[in-house]
């Protein structure tokens, strides 16, 4: 017997068949069935799908905001423009690809706080369940909003929140018997600075003047500098098929991960820089892109596409057809240096002013 979840999954593989050439015109359309291995590439499940299009509704401060959908390819995707200044245009895709769950999350918020723009973009790639990415959705942008020096010191702002957030998880599934973790990569923009904050393997790039720069570095256990932090808190680093922390973890920073605790943190890295003329475009995406897409390809890929979304649809099907094994979601913001970016050197207190809109 098929059920209609495997029926859809023999519609999408035989319309990745026909895009990407692999349709063979000598055999019939049975004996291409016939070929399509049941399960395989599954649609998304209902939770996850309508958690990903929460996240465009319960921003209502983002204009334009296109309803994500689901093609023949299952990518869902969608983009927004800021039409208060025009600045930024911004498109996602989110496609559950080889796994059998899907554990990506990503949120994308602006606010206007004290007359400056702010826009955030996450990727949140959980590990050993969904839990833990999906409550970083729910709160850390929320959170770090909040914060008192948010404004006046950022850096510090999101150091201090992304630690706190990993506090509060922790102390919200204590009574439960999970203990799954989920890595970060966020880009916050405050006017024309940006400030991108790292914990775990996913990973923030820049295009300026047509050249990739990393904007984070991944947390490996085997980076000298982060072997040497674990084995001096007295965890171990050793090789499961790939360096793990304790032999279990492939990452040496995450969110949760209660049991790895205090070897795998969720302190991030961050780097800043001034958004000028020659920025034009950032990419943030899981592992499940930049394990088959280096950073070089991810820019050529998409530096002459027009539109934000197609960049970010073409970099999900461009890691699926590269043989990713994992979960693919990417975030591509573009820069519109033809409109002006406000300057405002004050430093109010960001605790007086509105909150997200």
């Amino acid at each position: 017997m098929v059920c209609g979840g495997d029926v859809r999954s023999m519609v999408l593989q035989l319309g990745i068949a026909i895009r990407f050439g692999t349709f063979n015109k000598g055999l019939s359309l049975q004996q291409h069935l016939n070929c399509i291995r049941i399960p395989s590439i599954a649609h998304f499940p209902n939770r996850g799908f309508k958690t990903i299009t929460r996240v465009m509704d319960d921003n209502s401060s983002m204009p334009r905001v296109a309803t994500p959908v689901l093609d023949i390819m299952g990518f869902p995707s969608g983009a927004w423009k800021s039409s208060e200044d025009g600045r930024l245009s911004c498109g996602y895709s989110s496609f559950r690809g080889k796994r059998v769950t899907m554990e990506d999350f990503y949120d994308i918020k602006t606010s206007k706080i004290d007359g400056r723009l702010v826009s955030l973009f996450g990727i949140f790639d959980g590990h050993g369940g969904s839990r833990a990415a999906e409550y970083l959705k729910e709160h850390l942008f929320d959170n770090l909003l909040k914060h008192p020096k948010f404004l006046k010191d950022t850096k510090s702002a999101i150091s201090e929140t992304y630690q706190q957030t990993d506090a509060d998880f922790l102390d919200y599934e204590k009574d439960t018997f999970r203990d799954d973790g989920s890595t970060a990569s966020t880009a916050v923009l405050v006017d024309n600075h940006l400030y991108v904050a790292n914990v775990g393997d996913s990973r923030t790039i820049i295009s300026k003047a047509g050249k990739a720069i990393a904007l984070s570095e991944d947390h490996k256990p085997n980076r000298s500098d982060e072997r040497k932090r674990i084995e001096n808190a007295g965890g171990v680093v050793m090789w499961a098929g790939t360096w793990r922390v304790g032999g279990v973890l492939a990452m040496s920073r995450a969110f949760g991960n209660r049991m790895l605790k205090p070897f795998v943190v969720a302190e991030p890295e961050i780097q800043d820089q001034e958004i000028d003329e020659e920025t034009e475009l950032l990419v943030l995406a899981s592992d499940g892109l930049w394990d088959v897409v280096p950073n070089d390809d991810a820019v050529s890929l998409v530096r002459t596409e027009e539109e934000a979304e197609t960049a970010a649809r073409k970099l999900t099907e461009a890691a699926f057809t590269r043989g990713s094994a994992d979960n693919i979601t990417c975030i591509v913001v573009r820069f519109n240096h033809e409109k002006a970016y406000p300057v405002n050197s004050d430093k109010a207190d960001p605790a007086s002013s509105s909150q997200h809109e």
